[in-house]
């Protein structure tokens, strides 16, 4: 929780504001890839997930998501990511927290359609090494404007970072963060691995 979090709660009520404990379960496989890295399947579950690359003595998240099934969602993103539609980086740069892309999706992808289908060998190359890579974290949230509220301050806790591995996030999300009328929830994210990104406690 950063210093202005910190000063928001010295102001309020102490009793409108809501604790829970958090429990990341993880990490699993991308769908699909389970042979490949040797990780557990991802449960179907209803709630929050991260994507993260492996970074010194744990994991850095590199975005997070919601969602009614980790299982249809994730079918999506594939093929998304097989589409160009989402950027693919160099997985050795990504694992030492630096950001270089070896294809920028998103509106990029949509006015370059021509780059892409000339370098489609390369790039779903490296959209296979990504999947394969990535370690996946979740937790179940049943209610869905929850988890909008806490996908909105996972993403925003590191775009406030000055961490240099803050530049490999993803960007450009439409983040829903909590509204003034609603009640303030403090998170305790609990987890065995170390996760980059994920403050301890956070204010959602």
């Amino acid at each position: 929780m950063n210093e202005n979090n910190i000063v928001e709660l010295e102001k309020t009520d102490i009793s409108k504001i809501e604790i829970r404990e958090i429990e990341w379960q993880g990490p699993y496989s991308w769908i699909g890839y389970e042979e490949q890295n040797g990780l557990d399947k991802l449960p179907d579950i209803e709630g929050v997930y991260l994507w993260t690359f492996q970074y010194k003595d744990g994991f850095l998240v590199y975005c997070a998501g919601i969602t009614k099934s980790t299982q249809k969602r994730f079918k999506q993103h594939t093929l998304e990511y097989k589409f160009g539609n989402y950027t693919v980086f160099n997985v050795s740069e990504a694992e030492q927290g630096n950001r270089v892309e070896i294809w920028h999706g998103w509106s990029y992808a949509r006015a370059h359609r021509e780059e892409f289908n000339e370098r489609q060998e390369e790039i779903l190359k490296a959209v296979e090494e990504q999947l394969k890579s990535f370690r996946v974290f979740i937790t179940q949230m049943f209610d869905k404007r929850e988890r909008m509220r806490f996908e909105a301050a996972i993403m925003n806790h590191i775009y406030n970072s000055t961490e240099p591995w803050a530049e490999l996030a993803d960007r450009g999300m439409a983040l829903s963060k909590r509204r003034k009328d609603e009640i303030q929830i403090v998170i305790k994210n609990l987890s065995n691995v170390k996760l980059y990104g994920l403050p301890k406690k956070i204010e959602i």
